[in-house]
């Protein structure tokens, strides 16, 4: 593979040099935070979720966090790509008009244009994302505490050092300023929400059922990058609050995957090993390493993998090919500040680098052939 890169935990490793990797085998699907980086795993999306997994009947469970939940949500479509194709086309053409003099649009603007492209893509659809026969999906956002409970010109800004300077000490006691809080959609005929695919018991969290009246609230909250975006207040079914961007708490869902976790208003969570049922994450991402908060970027002993992943099998662009892209790298948000009022100069990058993903997607499809033509298994350890 000249594209693509597969790097598998240790139980994930052994299970698929013994048997390769089958749909059947796949029981959550991750989406990270990222911006426009997730442009780069359409192809692979389309795949997934059009054509390979479409082949097997068993339960799923989706999560993600900012784009990563829009993106997880819109595998949820009936026509997932189709849903994906016009994902990556209104994400690509998003466009903020600068005022002469003005840097960056101002953040009522931009949660006001975002807010009406997820009701333009969701509208009218949100049933059938929720009431999906086989997928659970899972949105993560990032409830703020104590300063941070309140958007505030000056509050906010003071929250997040203090939130900063707690998580350089330790990732568990920044949940004072910031907790985990995670929308899910219900089994068919059920009222209670699917239990999550992952254990918490490694920072403070929240579940809250993910339905019709909250969908898009929840959805633009876990994408509402903080100064970027204005916080999503007012949930319906959520504790009472300023909501942001679920990477903050949880950047490329380094999670607990080897625990499944479920809770009541009245119970604790309670942890059962997953691990016995032999399901895999399935984790398409655009670097090897899984960060797990966004405050995290700049620590790198926080990169390592851990045994949280030891079910994951990632799906990763490899670096020299990242070089061959426009620009020499994945499309991000500095590229709206780097062309500006040039939204051709954008399109055009951004759609050579998404043409180019496709190689991903062929490659991953030859691997998967080959796992279960002949066992030749071109895998890396996580």
């Amino acid at each position: 593979m000249k594209a693509l890169s597969i790097y598998a935990g240790a139980r994930a490793f052994e299970q698929i040099q013994r048997q390769g990797l089958r749909p059947q085998d796949v029981g959550v699907m991750a989406g990270a935070a990222g911006g426009p980086k997730g442009l780069m795993l359409g192809a692979l999306d389309r795949f997934i979720f059009g054509d390979w997994l479409a082949s097997s009947e068993h339960e799923l469970h989706l999560v993600g966090a900012s784009i990563g939940a829009w993106r997880m949500a819109t595998a949820c479509r009936k026509d997932p790509v189709a849903a994906f194709e016009r994902l990556e086309h209104d994400y690509l053409h998003q466009h903020y008009e600068l005022r002469p003099g003005q840097k960056r649009p101002t953040a009522d603007f931009v949660s006001q244009r975002f807010g009406q492209s997820l009701q333009d893509f969701f509208g009218g659809h949100v049933r059938e994302v929720l009431e999906h026969p086989r997928y659970r999906l899972h949105v993560v956002t990032s409830r703020g505490r104590r300063l941070l409970r309140r958007e505030h010109p000056l509050g906010t800004p003071l929250g997040y050092l203090a939130a900063f300077l707690t998580n350089v000490v330790s990732r568990r006691a920044m949940g004072a300023w910031l907790e985990r809080v995670v929308f899910s959609s219900a089994p068919p005929g059920m009222s209670a929400c699917a239990a999550l695919p992952f254990g918490v018991q490694d920072y403070r969290s929240v579940q809250r059922a993910l339905t019709e009246s909250n969908f898009l609230q929840a959805l633009q909250a876990s994408c509402s990058i903080p100064f970027v975006l204005r916080a999503v207040s007012a949930i319906s079914g959520a504790p009472d609050g300023a909501y942001w961007d679920g990477g903050i708490t949880d950047y490329h869902l380094h999670l607990d995957y080897a625990h499944q976790s479920g809770a009541t208003d009245s119970e604790p969570w309670v942890g059962a090993d997953a691990a016995r049922a032999g399901k895999l994450v399935l984790y398409p991402h655009f670097q090897r390493a899984v960060v797990p908060g966004w405050l995290d970027k700049s620590l790198p002993w926080r990169h390592r993998a851990t045994s949280f992943l030891d079910s994951t099998v990632l799906l990763v662009p490899q670096a020299d090919w990242v070089k061959s892209l426009p620009n020499g790298k994945l499309p991000d948000r500095a590229d709206f500040t780097y062309y500006g009022n040039d939204l051709a100069g954008r399109v055009k990058a951004w759609q050579g680098a998404m043409a180019a993903s496709r190689q991903l997607a062929d490659e991953f499809q030859a691997w998967l052939e080959r796992c279960q033509r002949t066992g030749d298994v071109e895998l890396q350890r996580l």
